[in-house]
């Protein structure tokens, strides 16, 4: 006779305590301490104390989640946004700018051991000049989802207003899901991305199956009736152009134009400081020779050739390069020259590199530049200023330079992305 054994299913009650947060981390998420540790709790700001649950318990620190709030902090604002804590894109909106920037600040300053001299920031919504916007034609439904993912899932948050974005992109949110919705191949559409150029508005459709020319006529119509250029992808590596000018925005005065594929800072203002503070800390003389490394196509480049003698941008992607030689011809600047190299190589190898430089400027990937930085050192300028987008790869290649003899001057927390948890930042550098 066959005996089956059924296991007893254990079942852990997961304990409820109070605690108190006292910090912010650069993320959105409150800290407490609990049994000697870090707890991190989403939601909870500074002052705040609830009643939460432990979600995750490690060695070096543990998570927790918020069952009941006890009392509230005065930072503690109101979220502009309906869909702000199901949505991914923001974490922070329920915190006042002020403690958003001070925590980011506060995170900068202990990764970099270092004062932070100044919060370079600018307006705290309607910032974001790009978007990509997922797509998704459920057979269930059968109604269009358009909208960001959702925290920690490939879900769709459906969105009707998004006020990060430009207040031209957030405007256009409901005619386009219209008219996408009446397209004969909305079941076959991956997403849509929106940039608010110099020039006016793109809009680059990606679909997975030939359009009919029924759609691309509404498509097109579309792009009239908003003043628009339109783009199709047929394919990740095709964009084929439908309406519109070729795409431009300003960077220090000067006009760059772009592929709607390629990368521009999303945040207009701050970008606009950012470049006119490197400047100024680089303290460009007009008989200076100045090295941009990964330049991208010219966003720096370009107007420090207005203040030096001459400059090279050297970039690892081909068509960057090619780019901004065609935007500083457009631009009638002769004393810049552009390179494509591979920055994981000895850079003071080149020829372009063979009479030094006296500043140089850095504007990595989040990977940071940890192949540049042991042959950057050679090339012995007097002023290095690194822009990052990532403060653990900042302070790994900053330990390069500090070993090298460079002292940090200025560090500056910028505010690229207000209401989330990127923290970007730039530094000068100066030799003894």
């Amino acid at each position: 006779m066959a005996q089956f054994y059924s296991a007893k299913r254990r079942v852990t009650t997961r304990q409820i305590i109070t605690v108190t947060v006292t910090d912010l981390d650069a993320f959105g998420q409150g800290v407490a301490r609990h049994n000697g540790k870090a707890l991190f709790i989403p939601g909870l700001l500074p002052q705040e104390s609830a009643e939460v649950v432990i979600t995750e318990d490690k060695k070096q620190y543990a998570r927790a989640q918020v069952k009941r709030r006890l009392n509230e902090s005065p930072e503690r604002v109101a979220p502009r946004c309906p869909h702000f804590g199901v949505c991914g894109g923001c974490q922070q909106q329920h915190a006042s700018v002020a403690l958003q920037q001070r925590s980011k600040r506060a995170a900068l300053a202990r990764l970099m051991k270092n004062d932070v001299a100044e919060v370079i920031a600018g307006e705290p919504w309607g910032y974001r000049r790009r978007a990509r916007l997922s797509l998704h034609y459920p057979p269930k439904t059968q109604q269009l989802q358009m909208g960001f993912r959702q925290s920690a899932s490939s879900d769709i948050v459906d969105v009707t207003r998004c006020p990060v974005l430009a207040p031209q992109l957030e405007a256009l949110l409901p005619d386009l899901r219209a008219c996408l919705e009446t397209l004969q191949g909305k079941r076959h559409l991956g997403h849509v991305e929106l940039v608010q150029a110099g020039s006016g508005t793109l809009m680059i459709l990606r679909h997975t199956a030939p359009l009919s020319a029924h759609d691309r006529e509404k498509l097109e119509r579309f792009s009239h009736s908003q003043n628009l250029a339109l783009y199709l992808a047929p394919a990740s590596e095709i964009l084929a152009s439908v309406s519109g000018q070729t795409p431009w925005y300003e960077s220090n005065g000067l006009r760059l134009n772009f592929s709607p594929r390629d990368f521009i800072q999303v945040n207009e203002g701050v970008n606009q400081q950012m470049v006119a503070r490197a400047l100024a800390w680089l303290d460009v003389q007009p008989d200076d020779r100045v090295l941009d490394l990964f330049c991208g196509m010219g966003n720096f480049t370009l107007p420090l050739a207005t203040l030096a003698a001459s400059v090279v941008g050297v970039e690892g992607v081909p068509a960057l390069v090619e780019k901004g030689r065609e935007n500083a011809r457009q631009n009638a600047l002769q004393n810049v020259t552009f390179f494509h190299a591979n920055l994981e190589e000895d850079v003071t190898q080149q020829p372009w590199a063979k009479n030094g430089f006296d500043k140089v400027l850095l504007d990595p990937a989040r990977a940071g530049a940890a192949g540049v930085m042991q042959h950057l050192v050679k090339l012995q300028p007097d002023r290095i200023v690194y822009v990052s987008c990532n403060p653990a790869t900042l302070a790994r290649d900053s330990d390069e330079l500090l070993r090298a003899g460079y002292q940090i001057q200025r560090l500056a927390m910028l505010d690229m992305f207000p209401h989330t948890g990127h923290l970007e930042s730039m530094v000068l550098f100066e030799r003894k």
